[in-house]
């Protein structure tokens, strides 16, 4: 084994053992407080729910370790393991060429890891944990269906873009990856214009929203916020799959369109919906989605310069247990490593969402009154079993917005100068 090989090895077990800490703190944090609501949530969150959250959290949290237990396994049976390779050398025997052959290679290990590792900790999830704790409503029959028309899309949409990049590693020269580059940016651009108007209808149900006194107020907040959503506002079955609630927006351009979870109207009053929306529009009208997709296309470019690189690094290869090059080892062996050596850059990346979270916090109390925001996400929270005493490391470390306490402190400040 030579350095790369060991380096992979220390990565593999540091991102493993902190993962497991972090889960061990969570579940040491909920419990702690499992007994007793915090102060500011007394009268507005019962006992009984306060225990619910902290179980579920804890069920989640249980699950998460045992599944960062075996993904830790996985990436290291797959590269210094020999997996990659031995998929590699089955197709090999085949009469395929490339860039199918290579094609061939990925979609296999995919769809191998998909039914192996995914597929069993995502139906425990959902039958298990979402059943036991009340959330789940999604059936066996329907969730079947979801997991094939997800093949099938994965298949329809993503074959074409995985086939030319491998076209182009093969036969573009050291520069493909710019290409590859442009070829992304546009299919990305262009599925986020399809996906509100093609995709998304594809698993559930839209229709316009059709309370008149709700929508007026929806309607008037868009234009005072000096927002436009050509799309309109839909209301999509949520309560088909799950008892979570929540809201979104979706698209690019016209195909913009705002999305409530029927879920989410059935337990918010009108003024309350009205400031949750306002801190929505105020991600976009703060530019946080344009910031976020400029840090997306950034972060591809170099991913991809960084990947032309290694793929003609012999050291690339042989470090990671895969004794041939090629384009699709390259790629495969680029998907398993680097997010296990980008994985301590989380706690920055969390740190931006949550900053940019308390901006539209203070967006929205300029447009809705603060009380009903703090309001809603109290019903939220409670309703969506969602912990309010986090672990502080955990939660910095993981949680894209700042905790329960935290957001209702500000808010209630926010009320008191409003």
């Amino acid at each position: 084994m030579n350095g790369l090989t060991w380096a992979f090895i220390i990565a593999v077990a540091a991102e493993t053992l902190t993962r497991l800490w972090l889960g061990s703190r969570q579940i040491a944090a909920v419990q702690a407080h499992r007994n007793e609501v915090p102060e500011a949530f007394r009268g507005q969150v019962a006992l009984a729910d306060q225990q619910k959250a902290a179980d579920y959290t804890t069920a989640r949290a249980r699950q998460g370790r045992w599944a960062t237990f075996v993904e830790a396994l996985v990436k290291l049976g797959l590269t210094v393991g020999g997996g990659l390779a031995a998929a590699d050398a089955f197709w090999r025997h085949t009469s395929l060429d490339e860039p199918w052959r290579g094609a061939a290679v990925i979609a296999s290990v995919m769809l191998v890891l998909q039914l192996a590792v995914s597929l069993p900790f995502s139906l425990r999830r959902t039958f298990g944990i979402e059943a036991r704790f009340g959330f789940n409503r999604v059936s066996p029959r329907l969730y079947a269906v979801d997991f094939a028309k997800q093949l099938l899309l994965a298949t329809l949409l993503g074959g074409p873009l995985l086939l030319a990049t491998l076209e182009l590693m093969e036969r573009a020269g050291p520069w493909w990856w710019l290409w590859v580059w442009l070829i992304w940016l546009v299919w990305t651009l262009g599925l986020t214009w399809a996906f509100p108007q093609y995709i998304a209808p594809f698993f559930n149900r839209f229709t316009p929203l059709a309370d008149e006194a709700l929508k007026r107020r929806v309607e008037a907040l868009i234009e005072r916020c000096g927002f436009t959503a050509r799309g309109g506002v839909f209301v999509m079955d949520g309560s088909l799959r799950s008892a979570h609630g929540n809201a979104y927006f979706t698209g690019i351009g016209r195909s913009k369109r705002i999305v409530f979870f029927d879920t989410l109207l059935s337990r918010v009053d009108a003024p309350e919906i009205e400031a949750v929306l306002a801190h929505e529009l105020g991600h976009f009208r703060l530019h946080h989605v344009r910031q976020r997709l400029v840090a997306s296309v950034l972060l591809t470019f170099c991913g991809l310069g960084l990947l032309a690189w290694l793929a003609r690094q012999p050291m690339f290869y042989s470090g990671l247990g895969v004794p041939v090059p090629s384009a699709a080892m390259a790629l495969l062996l680029f998907a398993f490593t680097v997010p296990v050596l980008t994985f301590f850059a989380t706690p920055v990346m969390s740190w931006w969402s949550r900053r940019h979270e308390r901006q539209a916090d203070d967006f929205a109390a300029q447009y809705a009154d603060p009380k009903h925001l703090a309001a809603a996400l109290v019903k939220l929270f409670r309703d969506n079993a969602s912990t309010l005493t986090p672990d502080r490391i955990h939660s910095k470390f993981f949680d894209s917005h700042p905790p329960a306490l935290e957001r209702i402190d500000r808010l209630t400040a926010l009320t008191s100068r409003s």
